[in-house]
């Protein structure tokens, strides 16, 4: 866990514990508009994040996380994009009526994002200290020289071998694992609050993506931030989330801390999830996925999103959209069957 093993037992549905979250987003809607009409990517995300504590949204590809991710972070491409409605407060501070002199200064000082390609967002033709020693240039006025031993500093902080040495080389003379601790090093510069992680071990393979993970959550537990892991893997935040948010549809449609999601999913579509990853236990088995495809977000289905593709899926689930409430204490579902899916796992 990344933070004191009661923190996520004590949180409500929401994940407050004991104060105001670091982070809330109520409501927060965006939609993209197209020739075809307009792409509701977003559709009244809410959810929230504490210091110390890590949450992953889950979600397949098109499900609206890293949309969300954007609007938060003030980074949304406008136009097409734009928010349609709902809150982002941060510290009680509302982000979306800030002023853009606020944000900017918010963005990097006390709010990063770790992005999935490092090679695409890193400038090439940049060295890695020069780019690292810039936020210290910017934010902190420093002089050429400090913000260089700072980049060496945050080099080494994130376990990169020879960072003295290695300061003036080029994002493309280091491996992928490599450049993505760059990339958690340049969050990390100002030590920020929060952090949003946007698919950060998608490129890697699986030895390097445990050691990256193991890096974010170290870190994390160091500087007590709050961290939001966005990912698609389930494997990949059972060890390190408090609490995870599984989105479909650009809605939140189940909420619960690790163990107990783990345990006892409480949405068809997380249960799903659960079941396509690889067990050993079912060596020789076809493996389990989920039929169809997720909606297009400019004819999302009426009721529940998910109801072409459940196999719960009755008429009911067709007419009305199941509203987004607790099966059990400290959960949420967004399904009109939730207690019945948490007690077949259960």
């Amino acid at each position: 866990m990344s933070h004191d093993a009661g923190a996520a037992d004590t949180a409500d549905a929401n994940g407050a514990v004991g104060g105001a979250p670091l982070l809330e987003v109520r409501d927060l809607a965006v939609e993209f508009r197209t020739r075809e009409g307009v792409a509701r990517a977003v559709n009244g995300v809410s959810y929230s994040v504490n210091a110390g504590e890590t949450l992953a949204v889950l979600g397949e590809s098109g499900s609206g996380k890293s949309v969300t991710a954007q609007a938060i972070m003030g980074i949304l491409d406008t136009p097409p994009g734009r928010v349609a409605g709902g809150r982002v407060l941060f510290r009680g501070r509302d982000l979306l009526t800030a002023p853009e002199e606020e944000r900017r200064r918010l963005r990097g000082e006390r709010m990063a994002m770790i992005f999935q390609d490092a090679l695409s967002s890193l400038n090439p033709v940049l060295s890695v200290g020069y780019q690292l020693g810039e936020m210290f240039r910017v934010h902190r006025g420093a002089s050429r020289r400090e913000a260089r031993d700072r980049a060496v500093e945050l080099m080494d902080r994130v376990r990169i071998p020879a960072a003295r040495e290695r300061v003036n080389d080029y994002p493309h003379q280091f491996s992928g694992g490599m450049r993505q601790r760059i990339m958690i090093a340049m969050a990390l510069a100002l030590e920020p609050d929060l952090i949003i992680a946007d698919e950060p071990t998608t490129a890697l393979d699986v030895t390097v993506q445990a050691q990256v993970m193991e890096l974010l959550a170290e870190l994390q537990r160091e500087f007590r931030m709050g961290l939001i892991l966005i990912t698609h893997d389930l494997g990949v935040v059972a060890d390190v989330a408090d609490r995870i948010a599984v989105m479909y549809a650009g809605r939140i449609v189940e909420t619960a801390p690790v163990k107990e999601l783990y345990a006892a999913p409480a949405h068809p579509y997380t249960k799903g999830l659960l079941e396509s990853i690889p067990r050993l236990d079912h060596k020789g088995k076809e493996l389990y996925a989920i039929k169809g495809l997720p909606p297009n977000p400019l004819n999302i289905p009426p009721g529940c999103p998910f109801h072409p593709r459940c196999p719960r899926a009755v008429d009911i689930c067709v007419r009305e959209r199941p509203a987004l409430e607790p099966p059990a204490p400290g959960r949420t579902s967004a399904c009109h069957f939730r207690e019945e899916v948490i007690d077949d796992r259960a």
